[in-house]
């Protein structure tokens, strides 16, 4: 009989091709070293094979290393997915489910819908990861989460989408600042304005260059931020303005600074949605999890279903 990796044998290569690194990749499987260094050393032996050039300071996978790295891959989706199929199967929208959703919009709706979700499906059990959108999508791809939420426009690749708000902006600035007093502004306002945002790899830094396309603000290069209340004190403090999202907010973000809030004319808004694998098994519940969602949200900002 020919022999057959486990599937364990088949994390830990997949863990070694993403980290190069032997450490990292047996953290990243919550594993020692060595126990994964021994697991991958006799699935060589085993398939008669060299997954890697080994040296002291660094692990440079081989060509058919990298390429059976892909094949794990996807045998290990196979495999959650012959997992998941069985859960959604036996209880509707039970068991765990892992949420990914990037930290502009995280804080600022979970903390307001998570009681209630538990509530709705006590026996659903969501590990929520926070990130960056290209490392929450590279998650969703590659089976490490089942549903992401994020914002719209960026590319997803073939991701089914479904639709749970609008997100507008406001323009913030300091209390001195010529358009404190302003009800609005529009584009044409704001046009080459140099304006504080967060750091590159955030999609909202994306949004807020693109809400008034193809006019409308640009970069402050000199400043990125990591963090919405990071831009908030740097407004407060008449270092500059910035665009906020009105979801952040209306969950406080701006109440401890001394900040006008300015509406914007026909600004483009963000479009706030869950993302899952079109080959998930567990797509009739994830839609069912958007329309609960979208529910507890409430009317303001949702987009019609389409």
């Amino acid at each position: 009989m020919s022999y057959l990796p486990s599937l364990r044998q088949l994390e830990f290569l997949v863990a070694l091709s993403e980290e190069e690194h032997f450490g990292r990749a047996a953290e990243k499987c919550h594993v020692s070293q060595s126990a994964l260094s021994t697991a991958l050393k006799e699935l060589e032996l085993q398939l008669g094979v060299v997954f890697a050039e080994r040296t002291k300071r660094s692990v440079v996978m081989t060509p058919i290393g990298r390429q059976l790295a892909d094949n794990a891959r996807r045998i290990l989706l196979d495999a959650k997915a012959f997992v998941d199929f069985a859960q959604a199967n036996s209880q509707f929208l039970a068991g765990e489910l892992k949420l990914g959703v990037i930290p502009t919009i995280g804080p600022y709706l979970l903390p307001r819908i998570m009681p209630k979700l538990r509530r709705k499906f006590p026996d659903l059990r969501l590990f929520i990861r926070e990130g960056k959108t290209n490392e929450l999508l590279h998650g969703v791809h590659n089976g490490h989460l089942d549903v992401l939420m994020l914002a719209l426009p960026y590319e997803i690749g073939d991701l089914t989408t479904y639709p749970l708000m609008e997100d507008n902006y406001k323009l913030a600035v300091s209390l001195d600042h010529p358009f404190a007093d302003r009800a609005r502004v529009s584009g044409d306002d704001l046009d080459k304005m140099q304006m504080m945002l967060l750091e590159k790899g955030h999609c909202l830094q994306r949004h807020a260059l693109s809400a008034f396309s193809p006019i409308g603000p640009i970069q402050d290069t000199s400043f990125e931020a990591t963090s919405l209340s990071t831009l908030v004190g740097m407004v407060s403090e008449g270092l500059g303005t910035t665009l906020l999202p009105d979801m952040a907010i209306n969950a406080g973000l701006t109440d401890q600074f001394d900040v006008a809030l300015v509406d914007l004319d026909k600004a483009y808004p963000r479009k706030i949605v869950l993302a899952w694998r079109k080959s998930s098994p567990r797509a009739e519940e994830l839609e069912q999890l958007g329309a609960a969602i979208k529910h507890l949200i409430g009317n303001r900002n949702v987009i019609p279903e389409t």
